[in-house]
């Protein structure tokens, strides 16, 4: 086995500065706004607002406050069903338990690895003949690849269920040339420190709502009242970006292009090498969509490649190499144990076979090539094949 005394950890995506930073940040220490909100906040959400093309954005502390804000605003509450997909990070359906509902997961289809449409016209029929329609359905855009939002949008209009698109691994990334994020009536973002572009913590909620939003930003600061005392009416949350974040993110917002093209050459130069080995198959890309390819993902049939996925994971973990499986289902968590859940179809359960296949492996943006050969012949090694 390589020795790894000498070779530095390669991470899944690492935070990736573009040296812009500190301009933004130095101006919120110059002019002392260090609290929440200030003038980095309110540049930071119109200038995200205007990238991905939608009326306005509320910068938030998280993704995750994104989507609680979001089912907010839908006056989701205790009792009421949200529908989810379920192949994502459990930060997609939490917040529908904050409030005290149910969720329903929904399966993915096998050309996006994203939420069925199929399964999800069953379930809304279903929900429709039981008289309890959801008050959401959130499609999560995963690993960057745009959900098949055309046939979607057609079956949440049908019975007029509004969509929450779950864009936190996806920004960047266009469906038929409009950006992802943009096509329900909520869209959310993130900028965790894995991201494609990151504030080290934090998210935006946007929308062509302008109203919705005003109230979103009244409830991501505690639900003060206007008034000269503390008044408070309803119940509020402490979700309001930081000013010093959002000059982060601005800088990082910059190079978002750039970011993307480097995800995208990655993820064609591991193509490139392991795409013609028997039993690997990389994550799909639907006809005119783009994804930013925040993380390469790919499938690999054990009997066909004559190798453990788990073991593979190991190899790699020992060469100092950080690879994971993809998300497990939320129907199989033990959070949502009993939760109702739809597949694909009768004889195809696509978000479990992903989960039993499916690896991420090191794809940041400042990854350098000479790291990724690195990735690469490991697994060649593993595999016993001569590079």
């Amino acid at each position: 086995m390589v020795s790894t005394k000498y070779n530095e950890r390669i991470y899944l995506s690492s935070p990736h500065m573009s040296g812009n930073e500190q301009k933004y940040i130095k101006d919120a220490f110059d002019t002392n706004w260090i609290a929440p909100l200030g003038p980095n906040v309110d540049a930071f959400e119109r200038e995200l607002a205007s990238h991905v093309g939608v009326e306005g954005a509320a910068a938030v502390s998280s993704g995750t406050a994104a989507i609680h804000l979001a089912l907010r605003l839908l006056d989701v509450k205790e009792g009421d069903t949200v529908f989810c997909s379920s192949l994502t990070f459990v930060a997609s359906a939490n917040p529908i338990v904050y409030l005290g509902a149910k969720p329903v997961f929904i399966d993915s289809e096998p050309e996006t690895w994203n939420i069925s449409p199929q399964a999800l016209e069953l379930a809304l029929h279903d929900a429709d003949k039981e008289g309890k329609l959801p008050k959401a359905v959130i499609v999560v855009n995963l690993y960057g690849q745009s959900a098949k939002m055309d046939e979607i949008l057609l079956v949440c209009n049908k019975y007029d269920v509004p969509i929450i698109e779950d864009a936190a691994e996806s920004l960047g990334s266009t469906y038929k040339d409009k950006a992802s994020g943009t096509f329900g009536k909520f869209g959310i973002y993130s900028f965790n420190g894995n991201k494609i572009i990151t504030t080290s913590g934090g998210g935006m909620l946007v929308s062509n709502d302008v109203e919705a939003l005003k109230k979103a930003r009244f409830l991501a600061t505690q639900a003060r009242d206007p008034a000269p005392h503390y008044q408070h009416s309803e119940m509020g949350y402490n979700y309001r970006m930081s000013n010093i974040l959002a000059g982060v993110g601005r800088a990082q917002l910059e190079v978002l292009e750039e970011r993307v093209r480097a995800r995208r050459l990655i993820f064609d130069r591991y193509y490139r090498e392991l795409a013609h080995i028997p039993g690997m198959q990389f994550m799909p890309e639907l006809v005119n969509t783009h994804s930013n390819r925040w993380l390469t993902t790919l499938t690999i049939e054990e009997k066909e490649a004559g190798i453990s996925i788990g073991e593979l994971l190991e190899f790699l973990a020992e060469e100092n190499i950080e690879a994971r499986p993809v998300w497990k289902p939320l129907h199989m968590q033990p959070l949502f144990e009993g939760a109702r859940y739809y597949p694909h179809s009768q004889s195809d359960n696509v978000s479990e076979q992903l989960f039993k296949k499916g690896v991420c492996l090191p794809s940041g943006s400042n990854m350098t090539e000479e790291d990724q050969t690195r990735v690469i012949q490991c697994i060649k090694k593993f595999l016993g094949i001569e590079s």
